[in-house]
């Protein structure tokens, strides 16, 4: 069988192109020889299930491994305390019967078998049930149950870890699984649970014997490599791995669906297209910016869950808006609670003392939904629409134009608007006056190192050329000139001669209008608003 890139499900490394996992696998390893409790809990699509199966597989010669799921649970196996167990019960006999864990005793596993419908079947004798497995197995024993999120908010699954709480106590005076794992995006002491007002259930968890899960699941520039270098040998592409690894990183900061779904797209969607004739001819800048215009563009199940999630937490996506248009700091606060679901769901990251957003395409995606829903209503937009076609010249954007007409625009439209107003929105009139431009061709980004309520840097990518925009806020002449510095810093480091600037002036004696600069060999088209 052909390797592949995989994005759904388990990947399994006979049949896909996978980041190498030992040295996780290891540390993971490490907790369990301590005898430790806890969750793998880290953002949806992060390679939890793929991390516990092999880990599963890994530990199958020296332990006895319950490798269970309560995913597609229905809830009526939840209605009663007798229902739940005997769905455990099942799932335990379930990986016996099919071979998944052996040195598991025959009358111990009948006992099992027997308890899956047996109506006396309850926490205390699915207690004691647990008791005699991990007495009797030839090995010690494991207990690794995936997607736990499906029974997050259900009290007889607190119930449950409750117990298994009460034996990791007591697994000095009574026999016990040597590990229990759980997976799930939430961390269990945050668990939503009807059951107990938030105030409570935050901090009076029955989970809380469980050791913290520190290990690092994002895929790093090596990782990537090391994964491309493998279908590198079966396809001959001539691709340069360690620049295609780098630009793979630096657009998903290792997230690995991210990862696998750009190389899935640049293997299996962009080949054969007029533009991209060949292998070979994709896995070139040019192909994977197109990769990354791609997915951006698709609906995916992350994407979709994101949306999803914005829509229940009201005070994350309003966090997020402020973070990305107006440039505002949040500090990092492990007491601030909509700091704490950002970072559980992945949608952002601790840098230092502060918090970002975790990577470039969730930054672009966001920066596309917060704009769409404001092109309805966009007299901006519109009149970008209108002239979108003379902005582009032999397949390349005329940028000096772009500005020239922007500032008319902007200055027609809203130029007697108040400096509040423009401060807060300059930045987001630009993209929205940029998209119908780009639209279904190019990209853009916006530079984080620079994103702050002075200044930003937009990255525009338009057929394999990227073009460096700065905005900014206009703070005096010694202010104007450092970040005039700052740019051609920047074109320096991505090896351009041409940057352009646009600069938000609340000076009523200002001269608007473009002007263009030379300095050290370098061009500077500079808008001033």
């Amino acid at each position: 069988m052909e390797k592949r890139f995989n994005t759904t499900g388990i990947c399994y490394p006979d049949e896909h192109y996978m980041v190498n996992l030992d040295h996780r696998l290891d540390e993971i390893e490490h907790l369990i020889e301590q005898n430790e409790y806890f969750t793998i809990n880290r953002a949806r699509q992060y390679g939890k299930t793929t991390t516990i199966s092999l880990l599963a597989e890994r530990l199958s010669d020296r332990y006895s491994v319950f490798f269970i799921s309560f995913e597609g649970i229905s809830d009526h196996v939840y209605a009663t305390e007798t229902s739940f167990c005997q769905r455990i019960c099942g799932l335990l006999s379930n990986t016996l019967i099919y071979k998944e864990t052996d040195g598991i005793p025959e009358p111990v596993a009948a006992e099992c078998v027997r308890m899956n419908s047996s109506t006396d079947t309850n926490l205390f004798t699915l207690s004691n049930l647990i008791s005699r497995i991990c007495m009797e197995a030839e090995k010690p024993v494991i207990l690794m149950i995936d997607e736990v999120d499906q029974a997050a908010d259900q009290k007889i699954f607190l119930s449950f870890l409750g117990m298994l709480r009460d034996k990791y106590l007591k697994r000095k005076r009574q026999p016990s699984f040597q590990s229990v794992i759980l997976t799930s995006v939430y961390d269990i002491k945050n668990l939503k649970l009807k059951i107990r007002p938030d105030s409570e259930h935050q901090y009076n968890s029955p989970w809380n014997i469980a050791s913290d899960f520190s290990v690092d699941m994002n895929f790093h520039v090596s990782d990537i490599a090391g994964m491309l270098t493998e279908y590198e040998q079966n396809t001959h592409t001539g691709m340069d791995i360690s620049l295609i690894s780098k630009s793979i990183y630096e657009y998903t900061s290792g997230y690995p669906f991210l990862v696998s779904r750009i190389c899935k797209i640049m293997d299996e969607i962009l080949p054969g297209r007029t533009d991209f004739p060949t292998k070979s001819s994709v896995w070139t800048s040019q192909g994977f910016l197109e990769a990354v215009k791609v997915l951006l563009l698709e609906s995916n199940t992350l994407f979709d869950d994101m949306i999803k999630k914005l829509n229940d937490f009201p005070d994350l996506k309003k966090m997020l808006y402020a973070m990305l248009f107006l440039g505002e700091k949040f500090p990092y606060n492990s007491d601030t609670h909509i700091i704490n679901i950002g970072l559980m769901f992945g949608f952002m990251n601790r840098m230092d003392e502060t918090v970002i957003v975790s990577n470039r395409i969730f930054e672009t995606r966001l920066y596309n939904l917060f704009l769409s829903e404001d092109i309805l209503n966009s007299k901006i937009y519109k009149a970008a629409s209108l002239d979108k076609n003379m902005f582009v010249h032999n397949g390349m954007l005329d940028m000096e134009l772009i500005l020239r007409r922007f500032t008319e625009t902007f200055t027609d439209l809203y130029g007697d608007s108040g400096e509040t107003f423009l401060e807060e929105n300059g930045r987001r009139f630009f993209l929205l006056y940029l998209k119908p431009i780009i639209n279904g061709i190019g990209n853009y980004y916006i530079e984080a190192r620079t994103r702050n309520m002075r200044r930003t840097d937009v990255i525009i990518d338009y057929h394999g050329k990227q073009y460096v925009c700065e905005l900014k806020i206009w703070r005096g002449e010694e202010y104007n000139r450092r970040g005039e510095q700052q740019l051609l810093d920047y074109l320096q480091d991505y090896h351009l001669t041409e940057g352009y600037m646009i600069s938000f002036n609340f000076n009523k004696k200002k001269k608007v209008g473009v002007r263009k600069l030379q300095i050290n060999g370098r061009t500077l088209i500079e808008a001033i608003i």
